[in-house]
C-alpha cells in the first residue's frame, strides 16, 4: 500500500514528511532535468560528473559559450543550492535555469554541488560534502593532485579567481566553508577570492528586528534546524546556524577578500542577513563586503522564478560581482 497507510513521525511543511518506518517523502522541489550540451536560451553547456564515489558526491558543471575557446581563462564558481538542507538538487529545473542565466552573464566555470540531504544524511554531512567538493576543485592546481581532473576546470578555470556562492541553506554552507577556509588550507594553497550569500539561512534564540513578531519555537527555522542537525551543540545558537552567537568564532577570519550578502524585503530571514553583514563589517575583517536589499520580494524569489524583472536584476548584480 502507498504512504496513505503509513504512520507519520514528523512533518515539516512544506519540506518533508518522515514516517515511522524511516521513509522520507519530500513535499516540494522542482523536477530533475538532464544537463545540456548547449542550452538553447543562453548557449551555456552543462554536464554531470562524479566528484567522489565514497562518500558519494556529484555535481553539475557549467561552461559559458566561449568566443575564443583556446585563449579564455575564466573565474571558477563553486555553488551550493538551497532547500533547507533537506530538499532540492543541483540537477533540478529551477537550479539549472538559474545557473544557466547566471553563468551566461558572469562568464565563469561553475560547479553546482549535489551534496547529501537530511534527514537521511544529517548535518554536518552536507558541510563535509561541500568542503570535499571545494577541495576537489582546488586540487586541479596541483599537477598530480587527483586522478579525476575535469578538462573544463583544467583548461578554462582560473583558480586565482575562485568564488563560492549559495542561496538560503546553500548560503549558510558557503559561510561555514569560509570559516573553515580561515583555519584549514585548500590543496595547492588555493584561496577563495570572493563569496556571495543570498538570503542566508541563519537564525538564533534571541529575536532580531521584525522577528519579535513571530512565535519563535514554532517557526520553521527552529523545527527545520532541529530535524537536519539534532546533535548540534547549542541547538539553534550553534555558530553554524547563528554566526553572531555568544562564543561564535570571530567573523574577522572569513576566508575570502570579497563578500556580497543579499536579502529580500518579505523574507523572514532578512534581518538575520542584515545583522550578518553588519557583524562582518564590524569584525575587523580586512575584505570588502556589500549588501543588496531587494524590495517587494520574498525568499529565494530569483530561484523560484528567474524570469521576473526582479530576478533578472539580482542575477545581473550577482554576475557583475563574479566579474570583479
Amino acid at each position: 500500500m502507498g504512504s496513505i497507510d503509513k504512520e507519520v513521525e514528523v512533518e515539516i511543511a512544506p519540506f518533508v514528511r518522515i514516517y515511522k518506518d524511516g521513509s522520507v517523502e519530500r513535499l516540494m522541489g522542482a523536477p530533475i532535468v538532464p544537463p545540456s550540451s548547449q542550452d538553447p536560451e543562453t548557449g551555456v553547456s552543462s554536464k554531470d560528473i562524479t566528484i567522489s564515489q565514497n562518500p558519494p558526491i556529484s555535481a553539475r558543471l557549467y561552461l559559458p559559450k566561449l568566443t575564443e575557446p583556446t585563449q579564455q581563462v575564466l573565474p571558477i564558481l563553486v555553488y551550493f543550492h538551497g532547500g533547507g538542507f533537506c530538499i532540492d538538487s543541483a540537477f533540478s529545473l529551477n537550479e539549472t535555469k538559474y545557473m544557466n542565466s547566471l553563468i551566461s552573464q558572469a562568464k565563469v566555470v561553475a560547479i553546482s554541488v549535489e551534496y547529501r540531504l537530511a534527514p537521511e544524511h544529517l548535518l554536518p554531512i552536507a558541510y563535509e560534502d561541500c568542503w570535499a567538493a571545494l577541495q576537489w576543485v582546488a586540487s586541479h592546481s596541483i599537477e598530480k593532485g587527483i586522478n579525476n581532473k575535469d578538462p573544463w576546470i583544467s583548461n578554462y578555470g582560473d583558480l586565482g579567481r575562485l568564488y563560492i556562492g549559495g542561496d538560503s541553506a546553500g548560503a549558510n554552507i558557503a559561510h561555514n566553508i569560509l570559516m573553515r577556509a580561515s583555519t584549514e588550507a585548500l590543496p595547492g594553497d588555493v584561496k577563495i577570492f570572493g563569496a556571495y550569500l543570498t538570503h542566508p539561512f541563519f537564525w538564533g534564540a534571541e529575536p532580531v528586528g521584525s522577528e519579535y513578531r513571530v512565535e519563535r519555537e514554532k517557526q520553521i527555522t527552529y523545527t527545520l534546524w532541529a530535524m537536519v542537525y539534532p546533535s548540534a551543540p547549542g541547538g539553534i545558537d550553534n555558530p553554524m546556524m547563528n554566526p553572531v552567537a555568544s562564543g561564535a568564532p570571530n567573523l574577522g577570519g572569513l576566508g575570502c577578500s570579497q563578500l556580497l550578502v543579499s536579502v529580500a524585503e518579505k523574507d523572514l530571514l532578512r534581518d538575520r542577513g542584515i545583522l550578518y553583514h553588519k557583524a562582518v563589517k564590524e569584525s575587523g575583517w580586512k575584505g570588502e563586503v556589500e549588501l543588496i536589499d531587494v524590495e517587494g520580494e520574498g525568499h529565494a524569489f530569483h530561484i523560484l522564478n528567474c524570469e521576473t524583472e526582479s530576478a533578472k536584476n539580482l542575477i545581473k548584480r550577482l554576475a557583475s560581482f563574479l566579474l570583479k
